[in-house]
């Protein structure tokens, strides 16, 4: 009976460290205040993020109705229903992995600041947009699920 429970104890971890999932993070480095909406089904926020380093964070989910969510990135506050100019960050979870990439709508809001994705631990291949404009070819990049993705803004 003791082995029983050792063996489960054992087993239900393993299960917990598995199921973990990371967080997409926003780091707003840039001089002036920014929103950001987290949107798939259903819109959330927004939230205004301080200039030189104000954050948003999100665990990891997958949209029940989209499958991805976009972070929606804008410079005025009420950016996303004006149709400012947004760069969308956006993910998919996918079981063990999460699929991202960053793209501009309406224009380019962050042109000539460096914009960044990474991982907290160096571990995924990163988005590098030099000059805050979508380089020619795919941005599409995969990491697992189990990592925490940081765009920075004004990097």
């Amino acid at each position: 009976m003791h082995s029983f429970l050792a063996l489960a104890a054992v087993a239900l971890s393993s299960i917990t460290a598995v199921s973990a999932v990371g967080s997409a993070h926003v780091v707003n480095q840039c001089s002036e205040d920014v929103s950001v909406w987290s949107v798939g089904g259903e819109v959330s926020g927004p939230w205004r993020l301080k200039a030189n380093g104000g954050s948003y964070s999100e665990e990891f989910s997958r949209d029940p109705v989209t499958g991805g969510r976009a972070l929606k990135v804008t410079i005025p506050a009420d950016g996303l229903w004006t149709g400012a100019p947004q760069t969308n960050f956006a993910y998919n979870l996918d079981s063990s992995r999460v699929w991202y990439d960053l793209s501009d709508v309406f224009g380019d809001p962050f042109k000539g600041h460096k914009l960044v994705v990474a991982s907290d631990n160096g571990g995924c291949a990163p988005i590098v947009w030099e000059n805050g404009v979508p380089p020619a070819g795919s941005q599409v990049k995969v990491c697992s699920s189990t990592d925490d993705l940081v765009f920075t803004l004004c990097a």
